[in-house]
């Protein structure tokens, strides 16, 4: 036994010998490196010997010893400095969980002396608990279950719908009055009428371009966004165009604390048992039931980051099957749920489009290319002047009948191949020259609505000038405008190259207020 401690004390003592080594020989470097007096020693030997510029040489190596000596002291202080300054954030940090973990178990404890509150309230109502005084059954025990329903679903309560405003849509729905649809009209003819109701019955005038684009945007996408300055009717546009069609629009006002789809579609009462309906859910519920046309305005939809509260619906719309439009309201079943919430599930209604309104300054927010690109844009900065009028009364559409006029228009009135060949050499340029590129989603969207755009009393060429411009060059201002200045020039007699000088006004004119901006 001695042999062994003996034999692993020598062992040992090989590996600490040489660490202890290494310290030491560490700790007399730092010593020597620091040995001021040695240094004076050395220069007192030498410098009697010194003659003229070796006293320089002397003062040289001096200043560097000094140097090299300060910065070894700098570089330690800074050290100490950072971990103490690490040291006091982790304290910091480790003080702030303490102090979070003490909060949760206030929470804790105040949830558990409220639901002794409540479970006192209830008794003193003369109900057990898990029942609601709103309804007429009692919440069912552990373990009941529909035959005709999945283990896995949760089936409420019998008894008043958790959402009331849905449920009672339900039961007035067979009384709902038949509306009577002028499925008659061309697109053109729409607009004109439209353009007369608004001025006569509503004091609005519109520049019947306006119009044109308005209604054109509907084949393109389900959403369009009126921007421009303050007082233009940006607002009035479609709330007008809901009285023209008997079917008033629903205004939602969008405010700053929007921050996701509730603030939409409401949200389930956990407490109450209750869904909060909004008047948008209320709507896209009542459209499933009729054929007619529904507008919702998003009123200063960028007072609110837009890719928040809608982010759910831009991707849903942007589904290629209509099928596919669902959005979950609910996670469970409940048996008194209304008819068109097939397990928790809302179908979005392919017969309503969305409009928003934007007002750009200091009080919004910018909006992204997520939004611009799956939207029409159409700039109202010009009050319209005042024109004769006559009488006009409102005239309600069908929405398959306008879908069916906007399928029409795109046989009738197919892009030409020979613009779809100047788009693509009009791409390759821009791609070219600007690092940008149309994408298919634009060539799709463009498809869709120039058609329509000449059905509605329009042309081609401006049809695809507009576009151009609102999808396209809107992207330059996200560019370095000092870098691309002088390719806008070259740019614009590219335009007037493949299109003419005549055309692609609007595209022209953007791009020329664009380099004024520089």
């Amino acid at each position: 036994m001695d042999l062994y401690v003996k034999f692993l004390y020598d062992f040992m003592s090989q590996i600490f010998s040489g660490i202890s080594q290494i310290a030491l020989g560490v700790y007399n470097g730092i010593v020597e490196i620091f040995n001021i007096p040695k240094y004076i020693a050395v220069v007192k030997d030498y410098s009697g010997d010194f003659k003229g510029g070796q006293w320089v040489v002397l003062a040289l190596a001096v200043l560097t010893v000094a140097i090299v000596l300060g910065l070894v002291v700098l570089l330690v202080v800074l050290l100490l400095k950072k971990y103490i300054r690490v040291r006091k954030t982790l304290v910091e940090q480790e003080t702030l969980l303490e102090e979070l973990a003490g909060l949760n178990r206030e929470v804790f404890k105040l949830t558990q002396e409220k639901e002794k509150i409540l479970a006192m309230k209830i008794s003193q109502l003369g109900l057990k608990p898990g029942e609601d005084p709103t309804m007429e059954g009692e919440m069912p025990g552990e373990g009941e279950k529909s035959d005709d329903i999945k283990e896995s679903d949760e089936i409420g309560p019998k008894g008043k719908s958790r959402f009331f405003k849905l449920t009672q849509i339900d039961n007035e729905s067979e009384n709902y009055p038949k509306i009577e649809t002028n499925d008659t009209l061309s697109l053109s003819d729409i607009c004109e009428t439209f353009r007369m109701f608004a001025a006569h019955k509503m004091g609005l005038y519109y520049n019947i371009k306006v119009i044109r684009l308005f209604l054109a945007s509907f084949s393109a996408t389900r959403l369009v966004i009126l921007q421009g300055i303050s007082g233009t009717g940006k607002t009035s546009l479609p709330y007008a165009f809901g009285k023209f069609l008997k079917n008033d629009a629903t205004i939602a006002s969008v405010q700053p604390s929007w921050r996701d789809r509730t603030e939409l579609f409401g949200y389930f009462n956990e407490f109450t048992k209750k869904f909060n309906e909004t008047e948008v859910l209320k709507k896209m519920y009542e459209s499933a039931y009729r054929d007619q046309i529904y507008l919702t305005i998003l009123d200063e939809m960028n007072i609110a980051r837009v890719e928040y509260y809608f982010a759910e619906m831009l991707s849903i719309l942007e589904m290629p099957s209509r099928d596919e439009w669902i959005i979950e309201l609910v996670p469970n079943i409940w048996e008194n749920d209304p008819k068109l919430i097939p397990e928790g599930k809302l179908k979005i209604p392919d017969n309503m489009w969305y409009i928003g309104t934007i007002n750009n300054d200091d009080s919004t927010f910018m909006v992204t290319d997520k939004v611009y690109d799956r939207a029409i844009p159409i700039d109202i900065n010009d009050k319209g002047e005042p024109f004769d009028t006559t009488p006009t009364d409102e005239t309600p559409l069908s929405s398959k009948y306008l879908e069916s006029l906007f399928d029409k228009a795109k046989e009738d009135f197919v892009v030409s191949e020979e613009n779809l060949e100047k788009l693509e050499e009009l791409d390759n340029y821009v791609i070219e020259h600007f690092r940008l590129a149309f994408g298919n989603r634009i060539v799709k969207q463009l498809k869709d609505f120039v058609p329509a755009y000449v059905a509605a009393g329009g042309t081609e060429i401006d049809g695809i000038d507009y576009i151009l411009a609102k999808k396209i060059l809107r992207k330059f201002e996200q560019l370095n405008l000092s870098f691309i200045r002088n390719e806008i020039d070259g740019f614009v007699k590219y335009i007037d190259k493949l299109y003419g000088k005549e055309n692609m006004n609007e595209s022209k004119e953007y791009l020329l207020r664009l380099k004024k901006q520089m």
